[in-house]
Parts: C-alpha cells; sequence; structure tokens
C-alpha cells in the first residue's frame, strides 16, 4: 500500500522554522501483479501460427491387396522428370508417341506454370468434348537420384499453385525416359 512518512514539523535549533520535504513510497506490487496477469492473459488468448502442410494421399502398404495398374488416358497425362542440376523436361502423353515434347522446361512463372496451365485448359477442352468435363491433367513426377529435394518441393508448389488436383510421384523410370534424360 501507499505510505507516506511526515515530519512532526517544527522545533529544532535557534528557533527557526525549517520546513521538511516529505518523502513518500509508493507500493508497486499490485501494478507488477496486474502486468503479470494481462501477460499470461494474452500469452494464453493468441492464436500462434500454425504450420501449413501439403496433403498428400499415400497408397497403402498391403502387400496381401490386389494391385492393379490403373489405366489412363494418354490424352491427360503430363510426365516431369526432375534431373540433377535443377534441369526438368517434362511430354505429354506416352514417350513413344508424345502429344509434346519431350523437352526441357525451367522451374518458375514462365517456365513449368505457364506450360501447366496452357495444358491443363487444353485436357479441360478435351474432356468437355467427350462429355466428361470434370477431367483434368494427370501429372505423374518422376525425380531422380540426383535431382536435389529442393526441385520436388518446387514442382509441388507448381501443382498448388496451377490447381493441378491429380498428381502423383513415381521414382520409376522407363529405360527409354533414362535415355532421354541422359543425352541432355
Amino acid at each position: 500500500m501507499a505510505e507516506l512518512n511526515t515530519g512532526d514539523g517544527g522545533g529544532g535549533k535557534g528557533g527557526k522554522v525549517r520546513s521538511k520535504k516529505q518523502s513518500s513510497k509508493v507500493d508497486l506490487t499490485a501494478m507488477v501483479d496486474l502486468a503479470f496477469l494481462l501477460i499470461t492473459f494474452f500469452m494464453l488468448t493468441t492464436s500462434l501460427s500454425k504450420p501449413q502442410s501439403m496433403d498428400l494421399s499415400l497408397p497403402d502398404k498391403d502387400p496381401e491387396k490386389d494391385t492393379k495398374d490403373t489405366k489412363v488416358d494418354e490424352n491427360r497425362t503430363m510426365t516431369v522428370m526432375l534431373a540433377d542440376d535443377n534441369k526438368m523436361v517434362y511430354y505429354m502423353g506416352l514417350l513413344a508417341t508424345p502429344i509434346a515434347g519431350p523437352k526441357d522446361i525451367a522451374y518458375g512463372k514462365d517456365g513449368i506454370r505457364k506450360e501447366l496451365l496452357k495444358r491443363k485448359k487444353s485436357v479441360l477442352e478435351y474432356s468437355a468434348g467427350l462429355g466428361k468435363p470434370k477431367n483434368g491433367i494427370i501429372v505423374i513426377i518422376k525425380p531422380t537420384k540426383k535431382s536435389n529435394y529442393k526441385n520436388l518441393v518446387d514442382i509441388l508448389d507448381e501443382m498448388a499453385i496451377t490447381g493441378v488436383e491429380t498428381y502423383a510421384i513415381v521414382p520409376e523410370f522407363t529405360p527409354e525416359e533414362t535415355k532421354l534424360l541422359d543425352k541432355k
């Protein structure tokens, strides 16, 4: 509590009356308690930033289940192969009879993003012509052992940016694809 000390104010030497300075003490205990209560309140009520992650659907690891190969329309399929030294090669359709490519392409908005948007639009038009307007592009991402993690994250970011809903990461290469990457 606040405390105020006062002297008796008089007497002393020679009859002179001097006024004494009054000293005052202020007890700050209540203010410190209030500060800690406020800090505690704001710490408990503030929401911390939550880490953002990407949803990945992984296949079952049950070997007893019968695995069937899924047939996909090659006109809807785009294959992106990630090589070493930040190189990327893509082609549409099958490698033996490609619709487009195989072609080297760069990362970023003027490279793969532009191509993904263009191919996504053409696949939607193709699917609408068949009477299946919701069938979009399917991207197969094939990272090599020499490609780095940053390249894989970059291409996954491009899938999210361009709105490609169906994509798969497949670390297996056909002999033709291996030859193609060795040439580049």
